[in-house]
């Protein structure tokens, strides 16, 4: 394991022991109560614990930096489309604290052959991610972290997400995606250029 990887490790590590345990624990105790439950019986005396581990884990990307992927970067000389295409994630609506999920799909053009490892883009997807979340908000940041990092000629991010804020409530419609996009630099004002990426993320 190299350095950074070690480096990545420990800062993930870390972020779970920043979490306030106890403190979700008892709160997910009060919540139990508030609906009627009795958190003391059988099914549910572990509750608190396994809900305080998921959400350290879930949020974890509060305290991570996506920036740091990018501190190694490659001159390779490529200066056409690089596409990294369905990256699963999963993250929690902000307003209800529920799951979304779905797929991000990547592309940047480099500017003087400047690239990022593949890996890289799909951990900036599930830092930004691991938060309680919006998509726009996901789709921006991600856009805006390579734009900051890699300085492209352009970066084009679209994400397609179910929400169970709608599926499973209010308006119930299972199965509806939404997709949100955003274009920076040569993407913004290049539609020839955003066909082309809409058309590879469309190949099987």
């Amino acid at each position: 394991m190299d350095s950074k990887q070690w480096r990545i490790h420990t800062v993930t590590k870390t972020n779970t022991q920043a979490v306030d345990i106890e403190k979700i624990q008892e709160a997910v105790k009060m919540i139990l109560e508030a609906v009627g439950e009795d958190p003391s019986r059988e099914g549910l005396l572990d509750t608190p614990k396994r809900v305080s581990k998921m959400y350290a884990e879930m949020f974890e990307g509060l305290h991570m930096d996506p920036r740091d992927y990018f501190e190694t970067v490659f001159h390779e000389g490529h200066n056409e489309v690089v596409l990294v295409k369905d990256i699963p994630f999963f993250s929690m609506c902000e307003h209800h604290l529920v799951p979304f999920y779905g797929k991000a799909h990547i592309a940047y053009i480099p500017q003087d052959g400047v690239v990022a490892g593949l890996s890289k883009l799909a951990r900036t997807v599930e830092t930004v991610a691991k938060r309680p979340q919006l998509q726009e908000r996901i789709t921006t940041t991600v856009a805006n972290t390579m734009m900051e990092m890699l300085k492209p000629q352009g970066v084009y991010v679209v994400i397609e997400a179910e929400h169970m804020c709608m599926t499973m409530r209010g308006i119930k419609k299972p199965g509806a995606k939404t997709i949100t996009t955003v274009a920076k630099g040569i993407f913004e004002n290049d539609d020839v250029k955003r066909n082309e990426i809409l058309s590879f993320i469309q190949m099987p």
